[in-house]
């Protein structure tokens, strides 16, 4: 099966959170013709290397970072002329995001974007409290984001998405129910939550090691996960995903691919790839990543085949995190089980033959996909359960 959706990453940055642990390269000026070239260079190569004998037809584009809104007004015109070497979609259809950061969203950008043919914005806004901010390295101020909305709404984005981060240290005395009100002043179309985590290899990783810096309880992270799905469900929002909430019709239709375990191509430095049953991820480094296109090299920097085991344990996993479920037509009885001792505590709900986690569920979603793997023998054709209307 020839994927249908494209994930490009840019890695370029102003400067680098203290939280982030992606393929980030600081810089005040995006080399944007360095990376165009190096996409249509990647392009060609992987064309070539799976074989692609007729264009592949694109159902979503993402551009995420890293910033692509440093990479200026014009470079998704650029991209699309690329990408159309070995791609078509039809621009009625397609679902193109590309990620934003408030202080380098203005008119040029949007209106240049608007008239590539992207339709969909993602704004890491992630707080809207100026000492939050600066602890997290933002440049946009509080009241970036609603100038960047605004940007957006003038130049015909009706497809527009925020991002947050929830659970940061207490200290910091962050009002969590404030950024949620302000968020849905802007009145966007879709919000993704995301909590805060220190990853080892990044500045907030080291505080914690070092007792510099304390991550708030799993009470304070549940306590405001719970408030975040009641106030936005409230406000009409649908929670379909762990992390995502949209108004109706305004689902990820990219991220909702991942989810659906379907195969998606991947282009630029730190990008994933799943070509079933192949996992494969290109070098971090820009520098890296740039030297091996100039020799006419794939960028790879490994890959993994995935084992039939994984590959149940996934499924689980990726059905359990969406409102869509997971069938339990063909669970073993030790599974069943399972499903109603969820329910009985609140973490699920058992529909038919679909078990449905509930936000509190969500909450134990590792520990209850494990538990679920281990109950007993997976049948391979099971499939996602149709998410509800």
């Amino acid at each position: 099966m020839l994927p249908r959706y494209l994930y490009l990453h840019v890695p370029f940055c102003t400067r680098r959170c203290a939280y982030c642990d992606f393929a980030v390269q600081a810089t005040r000026d995006a080399p944007t013709d360095d990376w165009l070239r190096a996409i249509e260079t990647e392009w060609d190569l992987l064309a070539r290397d799976r074989e692609w004998s007729v264009p592949l037809e694109l159902e979503t584009i993402y551009v995420g970072g890293g910033t692509p809104s440093l990479l200026g007004g014009g470079a998704m015109s650029g991209l699309a002329e690329s990408l159309g070497r070995h791609a078509v979609w039809d621009e009625r259809a397609v679902e193109w995001t590309c990620e934003a950061n408030p202080e380098s969203f203005d008119a040029a950008v949007a209106s240049g974007w608007r008239a590539a043919g992207v339709n969909r914005i993602s704004l890491g806004t992630q707080s809207f409290q100026e000492p939050v901010l600066r602890w997290m390295g933002r440049m946009h101020g509080s009241e970036g984001a609603a100038r960047a909305m605004g940007t957006a709404r003038e130049a015909g984005f009706r497809n527009v998405s925020i991002d947050l981060i929830f659970g940061l240290p207490t200290r910091l005395g962050r009002d969590w129910e404030a950024d949620l009100d302000r968020t849905l002043e802007l009145e966007p179309e879709h919000v993704s939550l995301y909590g805060l985590t220190a990853e080892a290899a990044t500045p907030l990783g080291r505080w914690v090691r070092e007792g510099r810096e304390e991550l708030a309880d799993e009470d304070r992270y549940a306590d405001e996960f719970l408030l975040a799905h009641r106030r936005l469900t409230e406000a009409g929002f649908d929670h379909y995903e762990v992390s995502n909430f949209a108004r109706p019709g305004h689902r990820s239709r990219h991220n909702t691919a991942y989810w659906a375990g379907v195969p998606y191509a991947a282009l630029g430095p730190g990008a994933h790839a799943f070509y079933p049953p192949v996992r494969r991820w290109n070098v971090r480094d820009w520098q890296a990543y740039e030297g091996a296109l100039k020799q006419r090299k794939l960028p790879v920097d490994g890959e993994e085949t995935v084992s039939e085991q994984d590959a149940a344990l996934e499924r689980v996993w990726l059905c359990l995190r969406t409102d869509a479920g997971y069938a339990i037509g063909d669970a073993t009885p030790a599974q069943r089980d399972l499903a109603r001792l969820w329910r009985d505590r609140g973490w699920g709900t058992v529909d038919g033959d679909t078990v449905r986690l509930t936000p509190e569920g969500w909450l134990l979603l590792d520990r209850l996909a494990v538990d679920f793997a281990a109950a007993g023998e997976y049948a391979s054709e099971a499939q996602p359960a149709r998410a509800p209307h």
